[in-house]
């Protein structure tokens, strides 16, 4: 601390002192962690503090992404996917605050990435949710710094919050897993309501699958052709396929 100039009661602090801010901050503060730490190793707070948070959430964010959807879905590609975009946002968001740029400024970024990009493909709402709660837990990890009522208690809770309800929906949604394909078929006449029965045993039959449900589409009579969505249970192990509501080929 310096000097005190009694002609000028302005005080200006050069050295970081633990014992007042255990006083009058908060102790538990991850500002007041982060310099705990740097102290520890003898390295100075801006050099310790980023590349701990960043492991924090690459940490968290692997959790989630590995042991809950991967373990599911089975989709490497989104798997790296959602990586790369949870270390992105994390990272522009952190010198987005040195910067002085505005939050909706990044956000609006990854809306014009997302507009761009993800309207080529079909993304599966499933793999949007994630998207969103990968997008969110970057956020809260990277502006957590700049709330000084937030301790590092609460930034572990809200982290491990956002895995615990994504591993207990996946966990109930397992219980009884579907998915659908669309079909055509060609035996017109068994479309009718009054040969509904027919219609599930010879699907059922030709699929090898068990049919829990039918929604019959466009009907060409031209041809004697019409499209039918049906829904069937996945077996266990067994994982989702985008495949599935594919017709024919482009």
């Amino acid at each position: 601390m310096t000097q005190v100039d009694l002609a000028n009661p302005t005080l200006e602090f050069t050295d970081y002192d633990p014992t007042i801010a255990a006083q009058y901050g908060r102790s538990d503060s991850i500002s007041y962690l982060m310099h705990n730490i740097a102290d520890a190793i003898g390295l100075s707070d801006s050099l310790i503090t980023l590349p701990l948070m960043f492991l924090f959430n690459l940490l968290m964010s692997w959790v989630l992404i590995y042991f809950i959807y991967y373990r599911v879905s089975h989709r490497r590609d989104y798997y790296v996917t959602f990586m790369l975009f949870s270390s992105a946002m994390f990272l522009l968001l952190w010198l987005m605050q040195i910067l002085d740029i505005q939050t909706g400024f990044v956000l609006g970024l990854f809306a014009i990435f997302g507009m761009i990009r993800y309207r080529t493909e079909t993304v599966p709402i499933r793999e949007m949710t994630y998207l969103f709660i990968i997008i969110a837990q970057s956020v809260i990890n990277s502006l957590s710094l700049k709330a000084d009522e937030l301790a590092w208690h609460q930034l572990l809770f809200a982290n491990v919050m956002l895995i615990v309800m994504a591993a207990a929906f996946e966990l109930w949604s397992n219980r009884r897993r579907t998915s659908t394909k669309i079909i055509l078929y060609e035996k017109i006449e068994n479309v009718r309501p009054e040969n509904r029965a027919e219609l599930v045993r010879d699907l059922e039959q030709r699929t090898g699958l068990k049919v829990l449900d039918l929604e019959i589409g466009h009907i060409d009579f031209l041809r004697d052709v019409a499209y039918i969505k049906m829904t069937y249970p996945l077996a266990k192990g067994e994982t989702y396929n985008s495949i599935d509501l594919i017709t024919k080929f482009k």
